[in-house]
Protein backbone atom coordinates (compact mmCIF):
# COMPACT_ATOMS: atom_id res chain seq x y z
CA UNK A 1 0.00 0.00 0.00
CA UNK A 2 1.49 3.67 -0.63
CA UNK A 3 2.17 5.37 1.93
CA UNK A 4 0.23 8.73 1.02
CA UNK A 5 -2.80 5.72 1.44
CA UNK A 6 -1.91 4.98 4.93
CA UNK A 7 -1.47 8.84 6.10
CA UNK A 8 -4.52 9.78 4.71
CA UNK A 9 -6.33 6.16 6.69
CA UNK A 10 -4.83 7.68 10.30
CA UNK A 11 -5.71 10.93 9.30
CA UNK A 12 -9.38 10.37 8.22
CA UNK A 13 -10.71 6.58 9.85
CA UNK A 14 -13.89 6.61 9.01
CA UNK A 15 -14.75 7.39 5.38
CA UNK A 16 -17.48 5.31 4.03
CA UNK A 17 -16.89 2.52 1.53
CA UNK A 18 -17.54 2.80 -2.14
CA UNK A 19 -20.11 0.53 -3.79
CA UNK A 20 -20.27 -0.30 -7.53
CA UNK A 21 -18.29 2.18 -8.90
CA UNK A 22 -15.00 0.56 -10.07
CA UNK A 23 -15.40 -3.08 -12.43
CA UNK A 24 -12.13 -5.32 -13.55
CA UNK A 25 -12.68 -7.20 -16.55
CA UNK A 26 -11.98 -10.65 -17.32
CA UNK A 27 -8.85 -8.94 -19.59
CA UNK A 28 -7.99 -7.00 -16.47
CA UNK A 29 -8.71 -3.66 -17.82
CA UNK A 30 -10.44 -1.26 -14.91
CA UNK A 31 -13.75 0.56 -15.45
CA UNK A 32 -15.37 3.33 -14.08
CA UNK A 33 -19.22 3.27 -13.52
CA UNK A 34 -20.90 5.79 -13.13
CA UNK A 35 -24.47 6.33 -11.99
CA UNK A 36 -25.94 5.42 -15.79
CA UNK A 37 -23.39 1.59 -15.83
CA UNK A 38 -24.71 0.76 -12.56
CA UNK A 39 -28.26 1.59 -13.81
CA UNK A 40 -27.89 -0.42 -16.89
CA UNK A 41 -26.90 -3.51 -14.80
CA UNK A 42 -24.06 -5.58 -13.35
CA UNK A 43 -21.23 -5.34 -14.06
CA UNK A 44 -20.62 -8.83 -14.67
CA UNK A 45 -22.79 -10.73 -17.36
CA UNK A 46 -23.92 -7.10 -17.87
CA UNK A 47 -24.44 -5.05 -21.53
CA UNK A 48 -21.72 -2.99 -22.74
CA UNK A 49 -23.38 -0.06 -21.18
CA UNK A 50 -23.04 -1.55 -17.47
CA UNK A 51 -19.81 -1.60 -17.82
CA UNK A 52 -18.88 1.82 -17.86
CA UNK A 53 -15.96 4.05 -19.07
CA UNK A 54 -12.43 2.32 -19.48
CA UNK A 55 -10.18 3.77 -17.45
CA UNK A 56 -7.40 4.58 -19.62
CA UNK A 57 -4.99 7.11 -18.00
CA UNK A 58 -1.97 4.99 -17.01
CA UNK A 59 -0.99 6.95 -13.75
CA UNK A 60 -4.41 6.05 -12.02
CA UNK A 61 -4.26 2.41 -13.50
CA UNK A 62 -0.83 2.04 -11.56
CA UNK A 63 -2.40 3.59 -8.21
CA UNK A 64 -5.43 1.33 -8.45
CA UNK A 65 -3.42 -2.17 -8.81
CA UNK A 66 -1.09 -0.85 -6.06
CA UNK A 67 -3.69 -0.54 -3.66
CA UNK A 68 -5.41 -3.39 -4.91
CA UNK A 69 -6.15 -6.19 -2.33
CA UNK A 70 -8.60 -8.21 -0.71
CA UNK A 71 -10.54 -8.12 2.65
CA UNK A 72 -11.65 -11.30 5.11
CA UNK A 73 -14.65 -11.19 3.08
CA UNK A 74 -12.81 -11.98 -0.31
CA UNK A 75 -14.29 -8.74 -1.69
CA UNK A 76 -11.43 -6.95 -3.62
CA UNK A 77 -11.14 -3.27 -2.86
CA UNK A 78 -9.28 -0.17 -3.92
CA UNK A 79 -7.41 1.58 -1.25
CA UNK A 80 -8.25 4.91 -2.29
CA UNK A 81 -6.83 7.13 0.41
CA UNK A 82 -9.22 6.80 3.01
CA UNK A 83 -12.22 5.77 0.91
CA UNK A 84 -12.57 1.66 0.21
CA UNK A 85 -13.15 1.61 -3.26
CA UNK A 86 -15.16 -1.89 -3.84
CA UNK A 87 -14.58 -3.52 -7.08
CA UNK A 88 -17.14 -5.70 -8.78
CA UNK A 89 -15.58 -8.37 -11.24
CA UNK A 90 -16.64 -9.77 -14.47
CA UNK A 91 -15.07 -13.37 -13.64
CA UNK A 92 -12.14 -13.56 -11.24
CA UNK A 93 -10.02 -10.98 -8.93
CA UNK A 94 -7.11 -11.75 -10.73
CA UNK A 95 -5.85 -11.93 -14.32
CA UNK A 96 -2.90 -14.12 -15.40
CA UNK A 97 -0.68 -13.43 -17.81
CA UNK A 98 1.20 -16.44 -19.07
CA UNK A 99 4.88 -15.44 -20.71
CA UNK A 100 6.35 -17.97 -23.23
CA UNK A 101 8.83 -19.15 -20.80
CA UNK A 102 5.87 -20.19 -18.81
CA UNK A 103 6.37 -17.62 -16.11
CA UNK A 104 3.15 -15.70 -15.19
CA UNK A 105 2.27 -12.57 -13.57
CA UNK A 106 -1.23 -10.78 -12.45
CA UNK A 107 -2.84 -7.57 -14.04
CA UNK A 108 -1.05 -6.02 -11.80
CA UNK A 109 2.17 -7.36 -12.84
CA UNK A 110 3.10 -9.22 -9.74
CA UNK A 111 4.75 -12.33 -10.65
CA UNK A 112 3.49 -15.53 -9.01
CA UNK A 113 4.29 -19.29 -8.81
CA UNK A 114 1.38 -21.65 -10.17
CA UNK A 115 0.10 -24.34 -7.55
CA UNK A 116 -3.22 -25.42 -9.14
CA UNK A 117 -4.51 -25.26 -13.02
CA UNK A 118 -8.28 -25.49 -13.08
CA UNK A 119 -10.42 -26.09 -16.32
CA UNK A 120 -14.42 -24.90 -16.15
CA UNK A 121 -17.34 -26.41 -18.48
CA UNK A 122 -16.97 -23.41 -20.56
CA UNK A 123 -13.17 -23.95 -21.60
CA UNK A 124 -11.65 -21.46 -19.06
CA UNK A 125 -8.54 -21.74 -17.32
CA UNK A 126 -8.00 -21.14 -13.89
CA UNK A 127 -4.66 -20.60 -11.92
CA UNK A 128 -4.59 -20.81 -8.09
CA UNK A 129 -0.71 -19.11 -7.94
CA UNK A 130 0.79 -18.03 -4.48
CA UNK A 131 -2.64 -16.76 -2.92
CA UNK A 132 -4.08 -15.08 -5.64
CA UNK A 133 -6.74 -16.49 -7.77
CA UNK A 134 -7.68 -15.67 -11.83
CA UNK A 135 -8.38 -16.86 -15.04
CA UNK A 136 -5.78 -16.97 -17.80
CA UNK A 137 -6.40 -13.91 -20.26
CA UNK A 138 -7.91 -15.24 -23.70
CA UNK A 139 -4.51 -13.95 -25.34
CA UNK A 140 -1.99 -15.88 -23.17
CA UNK A 141 -4.14 -19.43 -23.71
CA UNK A 142 -1.07 -20.47 -26.07
CA UNK A 143 1.56 -20.77 -23.84
CA UNK A 144 -0.73 -21.88 -21.38
CA UNK A 145 -1.46 -24.82 -23.36
CA UNK A 146 2.34 -25.46 -23.71
CA UNK A 147 2.66 -25.62 -20.38
CA UNK A 148 0.00 -28.36 -19.98
CA UNK A 149 0.87 -30.10 -22.92
CA UNK A 150 4.63 -30.34 -21.28
CA UNK A 151 3.01 -31.71 -17.99
CA UNK A 152 4.04 -28.51 -15.99
CA UNK A 153 0.38 -27.84 -15.37
CA UNK A 154 -2.12 -30.13 -15.15
CA UNK A 155 -5.89 -28.62 -15.09
CA UNK A 156 -8.22 -29.86 -12.90
CA UNK A 157 -11.59 -30.00 -13.71
CA UNK A 158 -14.20 -27.52 -11.91
CA UNK A 159 -17.55 -26.05 -12.14
CA UNK A 160 -17.10 -22.08 -12.78
CA UNK A 161 -20.25 -21.39 -10.42
CA UNK A 162 -18.26 -22.95 -7.52
CA UNK A 163 -14.79 -21.15 -7.61
CA UNK A 164 -15.82 -18.15 -5.80
CA UNK A 165 -16.82 -20.11 -2.94
CA UNK A 166 -13.89 -22.12 -2.98
CA UNK A 167 -11.38 -19.66 -3.76
CA UNK A 168 -13.15 -17.11 -1.67
CA UNK A 169 -13.79 -13.80 -3.59
CA UNK A 170 -16.83 -12.07 -4.05
CA UNK A 171 -18.34 -10.99 -7.78
CA UNK A 172 -19.88 -8.49 -6.74
CA UNK A 173 -19.63 -6.27 -3.25
CA UNK A 174 -22.51 -4.04 -3.92
CA UNK A 175 -24.68 -6.77 -4.12
CA UNK A 176 -23.56 -8.31 -0.84
CA UNK A 177 -23.76 -5.15 0.75
CA UNK A 178 -27.41 -4.81 -0.42
CA UNK A 179 -28.41 -8.59 0.17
Amino acid sequence: MDEIVKQALAKWPNVPDCYGWLGLDARGNWYMRDERAQASGPFAGGCAQSKGSLLKHEKLIEFIQRNYEPDAQGQWFFQNGPQRVYVELEITPQVWRVNDDFSVQDHTGKAASVAHCLLDENGYLYLQADTRFGRVHTLDMGPAADAIELGMWTPQAVESADLPRHYNFVVSPWVLQNK
